[in-house]
């Protein structure tokens, strides 16, 4: 297989009418702004570049996530974030969801995202139609799956119906001080094989997942920008990397984030269109 062409940021603003952004791993990690990112922020906004944020994370409203991006010195605003917590609002639209009784993990902003959606947010305790994993914190853990998995058991036993719905495939993202945690994906990956285990055979037990790599984020970043010629610039093959290819746009993958870099060309792996070791500027003077 042919080696992968290096790029640089410098290379890609002029080359691309639309730059689509990952935060975490490529931008940001848990606790500050990455090398190079506040630079290239105020590069991009000096000069009017568009670019838009395209983040799995659906535990934070736009707002919300401008206000932390803007405590690291990225002077990001909220139009120009789109979140897997916004697709819900098209979920529940399309699968007549209004007032479901939705069981939500993760903090309030994952909660404001369902009540946007036009759903109902109540205690896992107390039964629901829905269960719409937001984060990975910002609940009881343990105890909130435990009686997550336990109502689940006994509403397939009484052949009820329920929606299982995952706007964050992530697994894992990066920390600081080259550390790692796990992410939403991962509690649904442990309800999932609870489910296998007690009905085996049942696929349709799963969760419905809408963030990267699937096409529904791709699409609103096209709604938004108005055009095809976008390039994704992120940090994990699997959700940036693969959805920005199947969609059809050219990707880079970074060297900042999730991916060990020296799996990017294996054949079994997506493969992006471009390398690239940061974002970094790597001059002072401005692009033109």
């Amino acid at each position: 297989m042919t080696e992968i062409p290096q790029t640089t940021i410098e290379v890609l603003i002029p080359r691309y009418p639309v730059l689509l952004l990952d935060a975490y791993g490529v931008l940001v990690n848990d606790s500050s702004a990455l090398p190079g990112a506040a630079g290239l922020i105020d590069e991009l906004n000096r000069t009017g570049k568009p670019y838009y944020l395209l983040t799995n994370d659906a535990s934070k409203l736009p707002q919300t996530a401008a206000n932390r991006f803007q405590g690291y010195g990225l002077a990001i605003e909220p139009d120009r974030i789109i979140t897997s917590g916004g697709l819900l609002k098209g979920y529940f639209k399309s699968h007549g969801l209004r007032k479901a009784r939705c069981a939500v993990l993760g903090p309030d902003d994952s909660a404001q995202y369902v009540i946007e959606a036009g759903g109902t947010v109540v205690s896992p305790a107390n039964g629901f139609d829905m269960v719409v994993i937001g984060d990975e914190a910002g609940f009881p853990f343990v105890e909130t799956v435990d009686t997550v998995i336990t109502e689940l058991f006994h509403k397939v036993e009484r052949r009820e119906r329920f929606h299982l719905v995952l706007p964050n495939p992530d697994m894992i993202y990066p920390k600081a001080d080259r550390g790692y945690g796990i992410a939403s994906g991962s509690i649904a990956l442990i309800i999932e094989a609870a489910l296998r285990l007690r009905y085996p055979g049942r696929p349709h037990l799963c969760f419905e997942r809408l963030g990267k790599p699937h096409a529904a984020i791709f699409q609103e970043a096209l709604k938004r920008s108005g055009t095809r010629e976008m390039v994704m610039i992120g940090d994990q093959l699997e959700t940036d990397i693969r959805g920005a290819n199947t969609f059809g746009l050219d990707s880079v993958l970074v060297d900042t984030g999730i991916t060990d870099p020296t799996t990017a060309g294996m054949p079994d792996q997506p493969r992006p269109t471009y390398r690239m070791h940061s974002i970094k500027l790597r001059q002072k003077e401005s692009i033109n």
